[in-house]
């Protein structure tokens, strides 16, 4: 089966090319045979699963296909609001968000008391405004149309189909490295799409009066984050009820609902907050560990325990579901698999789909309607060292004493921890250095800058190394960071590659027919966790103290005590001999070499040395992640899926 796009939309211009456009969208297998009643709120109609809001000429301003997510939309006059996230919103709700705001400020002003799990797409005095979330869960894409003008997507990959777009060596050559930072994770894998920075929202003016030239597109930042400047106790209070909020508006209502409980902090938080809504059954699903030493069954065990002694006679009917060890698949099984759905880029959790979808499947079989995971605690709450060049600015003597607990738990040495401390490299400097060909650090080395040093994989070709530093070079020239701040730059930035992974968990369920979700990814709660002061968000000595405080009352004492974590590294080691005639297969006519970028044949060599110690020191997942994206992306949506709906003569009205 081809890899298709189960849920997606476009922002078409008002013109006849633009509603020609609506007619070439391609359909979802998903999609066909659904139908619904027309909507009566606006001016909008739904026809087999697809949602087409108007222009106030009537021709298509905004079309969705959504399989999953909920559209809101509500004009008044030529205004309109559309919504596009986990729950329906209220017509009245939408009414005071859009009437009363003059402009995009005054829009985004009202927006804030919503979860922040939308898309946003908003018609003000003719101009559309469109814009994702702050943490990246959800993106804006644009391109231009040859004759259309610029149309915007949530996918790029709908975009590239509309306008021919060749896919973009550069691009991908940068999504073989094992992690990319801002700004280049902007970089989509076709020529002529463009991403919206996260923040950012997409300005689509319309031609003045008088005149026929449609000016071009524009970003503006919508989002800042906001200031470190509250005690512990008010930050939990404000970081609990986001987390209530945005599981609130993933499954509130829901009869039936399943949470994975890995027996981690961050998915123990998440099956309590998911108890809290109500439902008639909730389905806890664990994966057992094949290594012995592994905690996270235990606790997991643990909570499911404690929540039916703790519960009220109200509450769901709780099934645990313990997966055994031997039924989940190593890493890198069932690499074919990855070819069902068609990512907005390779992402390097692809090697990993065959577990998440035993896990996803088991959900599904209890009847669950939405799944939640914890995706997007570890970065939201662990913090990460680089913060604390922040707080050495403000209170050094703090930030000494802190270090000076992780500088022991994690043996950095004295006097490269004070270095890196006192460095003051800015952040176009450190972009230029960030790929380079030098031995990458030892795990003894102190992380305190704007990210992490990484060098190309010795499977790339002289090819691909030389636009992977091209690309670092061109980005340093006009580069700035997320935050001024350095470890609030490291703290956003690996939330938003956080939420650009989980985009394959989410496609992997819309698959299967199961909604999943990762509520953590809320830009309220990431909001509420910036705001507070540094040293009582993160220490050396409690383990994610914010989240931990947040929780109590929801969460037992007893499953907060928790201060490790499991790690899965040797069922990714054992997955490579596991499968290594898998993955030889993929080196057989490698599309990554066809286009000039790895050497296969070196490939070739290490699939049939699965334990050689290249292959300790590189990770080879986001080698195959570009590797089965590629081949799905060329086999993806037959002509014969493209249904015209506009006829010639509507097109020249």
């Amino acid at each position: 089966m081809p890899g298709q796009l189960r849920d997606y939309f476009v922002v078409l211009p008002d013109n006849a090319a633009g509603a020609a456009v609506a007619g070439q969208l391609p359909v979802p297998e998903a999609a066909a045979g659904r139908s619904s009643a027309p909507d009566a709120t606006g001016p909008a109609r739904e026809v087999d699963g697809t949602l087409t809001v108007a222009h106030p000429s009537g021709r298509p301003w905004v079309v969705a296909r959504p399989l999953v997510r909920e559209v809101s939309h509500l004009a008044r006059g030529e205004d309109a609001l559309v919504l596009i996230g986990p729950d329906r919103v209220p017509d009245a709700v939408l009414a005071g968000i859009l009437e009363g705001a003059r402009d995009r400020t005054g829009l985004e002003r009202r927006l804030a008391r919503l979860p922040g799990l939308y898309h946003v797409v908003a018609r003000l005095s003719g101009d559309s405004w469109i814009r994702g979330t702050a943490t990246g869960l959800r993106r804006i894409y644009h391109a231009r149309h040859p004759a259309a003008g610029t149309i915007a997507s949530d996918r790029p990959a709908v975009l590239a189909r509309l306008t021919g777009a060749p896919l973009d060596d550069s691009a991908l050559a940068l999504r073989l490295l094992d992690f990319l930072p801002h700004p280049l994770s902007r970089r989509p894998v076709w020529r002529g799409v463009h991403e919206t920075g996260a923040g950012y929202g997409l300005a689509l003016p319309v031609a003045a009066p008088g005149t026929a030239a449609v000016p071009g597109p524009t970003e503006h930042r919508w989002w800042e984050p906001p200031p470190g400047e509250l005690p512990l106790a008010e930050g939990a209070r404000r970081v609990g009820e986001a987390i209530a909020a945005s599981v609130r508006a993933h499954v509130g209502g829901l009869d039936r609902i399943s949470c994975e409980l890995s027996g981690g902090l961050d998915s123990t938080v998440l099956a309590f907050a998911a108890r809290e809504t109500g439902p008639a059954s909730l389905s806890l699903l664990t994966v057992a560990a094949r290594d012995r030493y592994s905690e996270d069954e235990t606790w997991a065990r643990r909570a499911v325990e404690v929540a039916r002694n703790t519960a009220a006679s109200t509450a769901p009917v709780l099934d645990h579901h313990v997966i055994p060890a031997a039924d989940a698949p190593y890493f890198y099984a069932d690499l074919a698999s990855t070819a069902a759905e068609l990512n907005d880029e390779p992402l390097p959790v692809a090697p990993g789909r065959a577990r998440a979808e035993l896990l996803l499947g088991r959900a599904r079989a209890t009847g669950s309607r939405y799944h939640l995971t914890g995706y997007g605690g570890d970065e939201i709450f662990l913090g990460l060292p680089h913060a604390y060049q922040d707080l050495f600015h403000g209170n050094p003597f703090t930030a000494w004493s802190h270090l000076g607990g992780l500088r022991h738990q994690l043996g950095w040495p004295l006097l490269p921890t004070l270095k890196a401390l006192l460095d003051r490299s800015a952040f176009p400097r450190w972009i230029a250095g960030a790929v380079t060909a030098a031995p990458q650090p030892v795990a003894r080395t102190p992380l305190l800058s704007w990210g992490v040093r990484q060098s190309p994989h010795p499977w790339l070709t002289e090819h691909a190394r030389t636009l992977i530093a091209e690309e670092f070079r061109a980005a340093a020239e006009h580069a700035e960071p997320i935050d001024p701040w350095r470890g609030r730059h490291v703290d956003i930035d690996g939330v938003r590659m956080g939420a650009r992974h989980f985009q394959a968990m989410e496609d992997i369920g819309m698959t299967l027919g199961l909604p999943v979700a990762a509520p953590l990814y809320d830009d309220r709660i990431l909001e509420a966790t910036l705001a507070v002061r540094l040293p009582e968000r993160i220490s050396p000595w409690r383990y994610k103290p914010l989240l931990v405080e947040a929780m109590r009352g929801v969460v037992p004492d007893a499953l907060l005590a928790r201060t490790t974590k499991d790690h899965m590294s040797s069922d990714e080691h054992q997955g490579l001999r596991e499968h290594a005639p898998e993955i030889a297969e993929l080196w057989t006519g490698s599309r990554l070499a066809e286009h000039g970028l790895v050497d296969s044949l070196h490939l070739l060599r290490l699939a049939a040395e699965p334990f050689s110690p290249v292959l300790v020191e590189h990770s080879i997942s986001s080698t195959v992640a570009g590797e089965t994206w590629l081949r799905t992306a060329e086999n993806a949506w037959p002509t014969s899926q493209s249904t015209p709906t506009t006829t010639p003569s509507e097109a020249s009205l």
